[in-house]
């Protein structure tokens, strides 16, 4: 830890200053974030930048390049080139798919489009026994390309083929510059992990120090020293792990002077503001204050059915009662607090910054939109150098209690998008109680931890249905439960008749005002998962 107590000691305020790390500049690839993942499996940081990224603008220096692929041909008009200047750093550098495409071109080679596409698994040959190759015995790799390299560059070989790309890998003859065709982050190559290695720890000599436990060291210096001996620090928290791992990591690293807030928006799930305070305060030793707007919350819904408008109602409304809140702490503080938290991850950050084309707008995240400009606040996001699987990781290793650590996601909004139609006090009632027996029969099953997200919705239907011998006329619930690794697509989860018997049974037993419970089984597309 010597390294990393000294470069936080300097004032390094990033991540990839104080781990080796690997840069991954993105051409606009789906499976972008995956080679970032698959490097962070091998506990070797990496952090991803769009393809236009300035060298000459990094505040450090990587111990490696990958050049990801993307949907465009090098030599096309608008296709995206990296900055000439990856090539002069002098660390190693591998290209994959377009990336491979990308350093031939811009190396001399040259590069078509060919006369028979590649799509699906292919057997990798290698033509000798390369380092890249070391270890590796299943040669079944995913390729997803229409061009290729048509003559190499001046210096390079070919290592690897396959019976249609007589360039699926190769190697610059004396410097560490490699290309490969397929794409080893996608689980479809079946040892794309073990050639990732290969590149990241046996070449770029990068040590295996990203873990979960070396981060929360380095990350509580790197607040102490943001936020200095004085400084106070606010922040929101939902009661979700993304905002508890936040507030937690605060709380370790500047104790009382990180100012937690709670708004109670009035549409939490069944017992949720009482959990969380509990948890907060109790459980973690959190410097938390609740503030009940649930009436200023449901006044402003009044009448609304527009999901987006419902939204936007909310989200505003948030930030209104969080300013007042902050002014009236700011005010009792002496006027010290000079920073924001907020729970951003990584996913967030590469979605802002992915290479999307040059004719589109990338969109930004903020998670508290509008706050900052008004608040003139220094922004601080402990967790933003983190996928989700990583948070759970470091929430478990803080002594967040692990029902909280696998808590399914909850929206902003929070049961007013599961309330379609007008959400009023007696509307929120009814989903709150139907999604409470749900997740509770979901947790009895021991099923919880299997389905990535489960909820119920209320529908603004009303059904036929006999209860004592007497017709009723009430609302309609739907369950929704789903299985998902990254949520951009999901399946929904298949339960036992018998589990969708016991949970129907008992909200049309338990829950008064609803006649009848249906199950979605949408998959994400074409479907949300959410219904609004």
């Amino acid at each position: 830890m010597t390294g990393f107590a000294d470069a936080v000691a300097k004032g390094v305020t990033e991540v990839s200053g104080i781990f080796d790390t690997i840069l991954v500049l993105d051409f606009g690839s789906q499976y972008s974030h995956l080679i970032t993942r698959r490097l962070r499996e091998l506990n070797v940081y990496a952090e991803m930048l769009p393809c236009t990224q300035k060298i000459s603008e990094l505040t450090w220096k990587p111990k490696g390049v990958i050049l990801s692929g993307s949907p465009y041909s090098v030599y096309a008009k608008d296709a995206p080139h990296a900055d000439p200047a990856v090539f002069d750093l002098g660390v190693p550098i591998l290209g994959i798919c377009y990336g491979l495409q990308e350093l031939a071109w811009a190396l001399g080679g040259t590069v078509g489009g060919s006369d028979k596409r590649e799509y699906g698994h292919a057997l990798l040959k290698p033509v000798d026994e390369h380092f890249l190759f070391e270890g590796i015995d299943d040669f079944q790799v995913w390729m997803s390309h229409g061009d290729k390299i048509s003559a190499l560059p001046t210096d390079f070989k070919v290592i690897a083929t396959t019976d249609n790309a007589p360039f699926a890998a190769i190697t610059h003859t004396s410097k560490h510059i490699y290309g490969i065709q397929f794409h080893p982050e996608v689980t479809h190559t079946k040892q794309g992990k073990k050639l990732f290695h290969n590149f990241a720890i046996n070449v770029c000599k990068c040590e295996q120090n990203w873990t979960m436990e070396n981060f929360i060291d380095t990350e509580i210096e790197r607040i102490r020293t943001l936020v200095g001996p004085t400084g106070e620090v606010i922040g929101a928290v939902s009661g979700g792990v993304d905002s508890t791992v936040a507030a937690k990591l605060l709380n370790t690293a500047i104790g009382d002077r990180f100012h937690a807030i709670y708004v109670d928006n009035g549409v939490m799930r069944l017992n949720e503001t009482k959990q969380v305070y509990d948890t907060l305060t109790a459980g973690l030793g959190i410097n938390l204050k609740i503030v009940d707007a649930s009436d200023v919350f449901l006044g402003k819904l009044k009448g609304v059915t527009d999901p987006e408008k419902k939204r936007k109602i909310i989200g505003n409304t948030f930030i209104e009662v969080f300013e007042e809140e902050s002014a009236k702490l700011d005010a009792a503080s002496g006027g010290k607090i000079e920073y924001l938290l907020q729970g951003t991850l990584y996913p967030d950050v590469i979605e802002s910054i992915s290479f999307k084309g040059p004719s589109q707008t990338i969109k930004t995240h903020h998670n508290v939109g509008g706050l900052l400009e008004n608040m003139k606040l220094k922004l601080i996001e402990p967790l933003r150098e983190l996928f989700k699987d990583e948070v759970r990781a470091l929430g478990t290793l803080m002594g967040i209690p692990e029902e909280l650590v696998w808590r399914h996601p909850f929206p902003g909004p929070g049961i007013a998008i599961r309330i379609l139609g007008e959400v009023t006090p007696s509307q929120v009632e009814i989903a709150r109680k139907a999604d409470y027996i749900f997740i509770e029969e979901i947790r009895k099953a021991g099923l919880y931890n299997k389905i990535s997200q489960a909820f119920a919705c209320l529908l603004p239907v009303k059904s036929v249905g006999v209860m004592g011998d007497q017709r009723t006329y009430e609302q309609v619930i739907a369950l929704r439960a789903i299985e998902t690794v990254d949520f951009m697509t999901a399946d929904w989860y298949i339960f036992e008749a018998n589990f969708l018997k016991t949970v129907s049974r008992r909200i049309v037993n338990e829950v008064a005002g609803v006649a009848r419970v249906v199950y979605d089984i949408t998959s994400k597309p074409p479907a949300t998962v959410e219904w609004e």
